[in-house]
């Protein structure tokens, strides 16, 4: 478990499959991910990060805010698994729509590189993103990772032309 001043980023729990599963369906959220999620797609999706955290000591965790308890999405690293990302560690974030635009993101996003420094032996973390995803790498960049072009790609998930194709990649090197 993870506490920031106004968060706890913590494993799944049971719980979660609801918040998270609604979250999945908000066209907003979706945008730059691809479909709205089914409630087995969210199953599946915890299931993932549950087992990430099983088999590696990471995932992206669920995060919870202290004020209420409110599930709010997740954040964390874990196991690239895509193109040039495949075995690097990679952080990762998404939250419900009326999260948006507080800061809880990027809160979020230091305190999981912060662990990563501390937890782990890895001279970097990279993040993916589509290139119409502003929100997305302009937070990258406030955390103060570096565009990689070279290691753009197309994400095998989508059909060349799809306009989740293409996918841009971003670096924070161990300080």
């Amino acid at each position: 478990m993870i506490e920031t001043e106004r968060l706890i980023l913590r494993r799944w729990r049971d719980e979660d499959h609801a918040p998270f599963a609604a979250m999945g369906r908000w066209p907003a959220v979706m945008e730059h991910l691809g479909e709205l999620q089914t409630d087995e797609d969210a199953a599946a999706g915890i299931a993932r990060q549950r087992g990430f955290q099983a088999s590696h000591g990471h995932c992206f965790w669920a995060i919870e805010r202290k004020q209420d308890g409110a599930f709010l999405g997740f954040c964390g690293l874990k196991p690239g698994t895509v193109g040039p990302i495949d075995g690097e560690v990679e952080i990762g974030w998404r939250l419900r729509e009326d999260a948006w635009g507080q800061g809880y993101a990027r809160e979020a996003a230091e305190a999981s590189i912060a662990w990563g420094w501390a937890n782990l032996d890895t001279p970097k973390i990279l993040a993916i993103t589509t290139p119409a995803n502003t929100a997305s790498w302009g937070l990258m960049i406030r955390l103060g990772m570096t565009r990689r072009p070279d290691l753009d790609f197309g994400h095998p998930q989508f059909r060349p032309g799809d306009r989740l194709y293409e996918h841009i990649t971003y670096e924070i090197v161990r300080p």
